[in-house]
């Protein structure tokens, strides 16, 4: 899902640089109020996870790969904006040192993974989980989080790359950047993440989860702010 340079225009990367910036300004300002000092090796912790559940790219038929994210579950034991500073901070280490994604797309990359994925998980576990504080229904709720925040994260890359022919194009009409109208790019897109991706999202979510309700249930922030 991280996006190369090149294939965004500058009238859709810029406003999502400033979208981001925006995002994790008010992330670290709540950070300073809300993570307590012991909670800060936590922080590390899930940027660290992030980084290391992207490496395992899934490959599948037509010659590209996917892979997992993390943002769900870290918004889930540590808040939505906690999961913004650390999802973030591994995507721009990713651009600036591996070249996993392009420079120009950070802004678009940190908004795709570590903003509207957080969040949309967030709301769908709170939704999903009603009262509930264990068993099956939080489970179901973990994954539900995971799956339908990575599905809506690529379903908005999608959108991100379907309307470059749209705005940025030659005078004969050849695109300047990302070729592919929203028509091939968001069904594609979004179907492989509901087929796959997803579900190993989603499970790594519940996964996850039923171990820290288990070995450190006053660590999960969406209990404790319950």
């Amino acid at each position: 899902m991280h996006i190369p340079d090149g294939y965004l225009s500058p009238q859709t990367y810029v406003p999502l640089y400033g979208a981001s910036a925006v995002f994790l300004s008010i992330a670290l300002k709540k950070m300073k109020k809300e993570l307590a000092a012991k909670q800060v090796p936590y922080l590390a912790m899930a940027a660290a996870f992030s980084f290391l559940i992207q490496m395992f790219n899934i490959p599948i038929p037509g010659g590209t790969t996917g892979h997992a994210v993390g943002a769900g579950v870290i918004a889930i034991l540590l808040g939505p904006w906690t999961a913004v500073i650390a999802v973030s901070l591994v995507l721009i280490v990713q651009a600036l040192v591996f070249g996993d994604g392009g420079i120009t797309a950070i802004g678009a990359n940190c908004f795709n993974m570590a903003v509207v994925m957080p969040f949309a998980s967030y709301g769908v576990f709170k939704a999903a989980r009603g009262r509930a504080g264990q068993g099956r229904r939080i489970t179901v709720a973990a994954f539900l989080a995971g799956y339908v925040g990575l599905t809506v994260s690529a379903a908005v890359t999608a959108v991100q790359f379907g309307i470059q022919p749209l705005i940025a194009a030659a005078p004969d009409g050849t695109p300047l950047y990302a070729p592919y109208p929203l028509s091939v790019a968001l069904p594609v897109m979004t179907l492989e993440h509901l087929l796959l991706f997803g579900v190993v999202e989603g499970l790594v979510t519940a996964l996850l989860l039923k171990y820290f309700l288990k070995h450190e249930r006053t660590l999960v922030y969406v209990l404790r702010e319950a």
